[in-house]
């Protein structure tokens, strides 16, 4: 395994650790790319309360944003959220097992979590 970077997973689980930013994925993942002024009206809150949510989960790299004209739409980026639950962070996390190794070095088979 690559060297670890736990300065990055914490950035990510930080962005995570709010019900709101959480909601707010939710709602990119159902409706795909979505204006910031759509979001809104979903969430009942100030664009600035919005745009704070927005820019912590846009910095911890799990939505993208592209800007048309004066408005922002967002949507999920699948990778980054695959990433963060994948079987490579499950595997930091969950000793070996003798005889099988959860994230292998290419030459094993590896075995899910």
């Amino acid at each position: 395994m690559n060297e670890i970077s736990f300065k990055d997973y914490e950035s990510k689980f930080k962005a995570l650790a709010d019900e709101k930013r959480l909601q707010i994925m939710y709602e990119l993942t159902q409706r795909g790319n979505t204006c910031v002024c759509d979001l809104t009206d979903i969430f009942d809150m100030s664009q600035s309360k919005l745009s704070y949510h927005l820019k912590i989960l846009l910095d911890a790299g799990f939505i993208n944003k592209e800007t048309r004209g004066t408005w922002s739409y967002y949507e999920i980026n699948q990778e980054q959220v695959s990433h963060i639950l994948s079987e490579e962070l499950c595997c930091i996390f969950k000793p070996a097992r003798i005889g099988s190794s959860c994230c292998g070095n290419g030459n094993e088979k590896t075995t899910p979590c």
